[in-house]
């Protein structure tokens, strides 16, 4: 951001030379404390120049005062929409104090940055909630909307710039590589990791032909969400973790007046509380390293790694997804998706 910010005191020339040097067209202006105060284009530094403003004076003069912004957690598809509806090529990302957090190009996402991390996507579970559904059908393949699950999640990351996939698999693994092939039909490369007994959502890791050289995603491969991948290992990358998981807010109301007390004695009641917490949402960031914690071809599940690399002073984040996302896990979850992929998934674009 530093390198397309400037303050309401810099002079129109000033500004214009960082527009010039960003190559964007834009410029961010903004107070010492990083909250929002206009932006300038070099169009809008053009009118300026053809109503007789000069170059020394302070940009604030021309800038848009309320520029169009979009929030953090916006997905690319609507923030390409909006950029078209309103014929802007570059977009704020401001949060809800009013701080800019980013900037989002047009450009950047009709034409997605290539990623050289591989994805992990975990597609060997038996599916059982899910009978009599899965019977003659691995979960990955059931269709909500009008595609499988684990296609709308490969077409997901592709379009954050993914291209490099290992689909580990197990139960009926043939009818899944039948599908994907080797992912020429959607421009990637796709390997398979094969569990000849259940290793858990972290064990397959174990048996990556190959110990990868970057940053890695690991995600189930029972989950429909909108999530910004490139967003959250960008997150990654900036907090120098070795591991990040993705988590959910989770509310529980307690149907029942809970009794507050010190020792004996009553202090109140407050009358069905809600619990919140952070779960586990399946998506996961992980360093190369953190491979030498996964016992070779043994059951391990993800929140073991995580304690494992906690345990061995190794740091850990997390990432809250506010963006729409679902567990296909059981009957009523794939009822829910199937209800709502049409508006989240067709409407606002299926590759955001």
């Amino acid at each position: 951001m530093e390198e397309v910010s400037a303050r309401p005191t810099q002079s129109i020339r000033d500004v214009l030379q960082i527009i010039d040097q960003a190559a964007i067209q834009i410029a961010i202006i903004m107070d010492e404390e990083g909250y929002l105060q206009g932006t300038v284009t070099d169009g809008d530094i053009r009118r300026g120049i053809l109503e007789g403003v000069d170059l020394e004076e302070p940009v604030s003069a021309v800038m848009t005062e309320d520029p169009i912004t979009a929030p953090p957690e916006a997905d690319r598809q609507s923030l390409v929409n909006t950029m078209r509806a309103r014929r802007i090529h570059q977009i704020p990302l401001v949060d809800d104090e009013g701080q800019v957090v980013g900037i989002e190009v047009l450009d950047d996402l009709l034409e997605p940055e290539a990623r050289p991390n591989s994805v992990v996507l975990m597609a060997g579970g038996l599916g059982t909630r899910l009978r009599p559904l899965t019977e003659d059908c691995p979960k990955p393949l059931l269709e909500v909307g009008d595609k499988p699950i684990l296609e709308t999640i490969l077409e997901g990351f592709i379009a954050h710039g993914f291209h490099r996939f290992y689909l580990s698999v197990n139960y009926k693994a043939g009818m899944i590589e039948d599908y994907f092939g080797d992912g020429n039909d959607w421009g990637v490369d796709i390997s398979y990791v094969h569990e000849e007994k259940r290793l858990g959502t972290a064990g397959p890791l174990s048996l990556l032909p190959d110990r990868p050289d970057e940053t890695m995603i690991v995600m189930n491969g029972d989950l429909l969400t909108k999530l910004n991948y490139a967003h959250l290992l960008d997150f990654h990358v900036k907090h120098g973790t070795t591991a990040t998981m993705c988590v959910r807010e989770h509310e529980t109301q307690v149907p029942y007046g809970v009794i507050k007390t010190e020792d004996q004695y009553m202090e109140g009641i407050e009358e069905k509380p809600t619990e919140r917490y952070f779960v586990n949402a399946g998506i996961y960031v992980l360093e190369p390293e953190t491979l030498d914690y996964v016992p070779e071809n043994e059951f391990f599940d993800m929140p073991d790694l995580f304690e494992c690399l906690t345990e061995n002073g190794l740091e850990a984040t997390v990432f809250p997804v506010r963006e729409y996302w679902q567990d296909v896990g059981r009957r009523e979850d794939f009822k829910r998706a199937n209800g709502e992929y049409e508006e989240v998934f067709k409407e606002s674009g299926a590759d955001s």
